[in-house]
């Protein structure tokens, strides 16, 4: 890790998937995290729709900045997602975690996905696991 990283650059640097198709963390703070994405053709599944798959890879990426936000290593083990109203072409998603419980090693989180209209696309849960491994970085923004 470089020195001087906040924990925001590790994840929206190290996350090369999430990076791939354009999701940024844009905010980070103990126990809440938001990151966003447009929808680009290259998103959109085969009924013309933003694919399930971008949805939830946005709310994973900010599921990792609340897991991991204590400094050790987080990931998760168990997410369900429900899907409620379409991503469009050129929406702005949002994801926004909050953690709901802090357990000392199966931390648990609340996701809602919504476009730049605050229309609710899609809720999520997230359970995770703590390693015995730290997770450094300076800051967390």
């Amino acid at each position: 890790m470089p020195a001087s990283m906040t924990l925001l650059e590790r994840l929206n640097t190290d996350d090369r998937f999430a990076r791939s198709i354009g999701a940024q963390l844009t905010e980070l703070r103990e126990g809440y995290a938001k990151a966003e994405l447009t929808v680009e053709e290259r998103h959109l599944n085969g009924a013309g729709v933003c694919q399930g798959g971008v949805i939830y890879t946005l709310a994973d990426l900010a599921f990792a900045g609340v897991a991991n936000c204590h400094g050790i290593l987080t990931l998760g083990i168990s997410n369900t997602i429900t899907f409620l109203k379409s991503g469009q072409l050129d929406d702005r998603i949002i994801a926004e975690c909050s953690e709901v419980h802090d357990h000392h090693r199966l931390p648990y989180c609340d996701m809602k996905i919504t476009n730049q209209k605050g229309e609710l696309l899609a809720t999520m849960t997230g359970l995770a696991y703590r390693m015995k491994k730290e997770f450094p970085f300076d800051a967390l923004m």
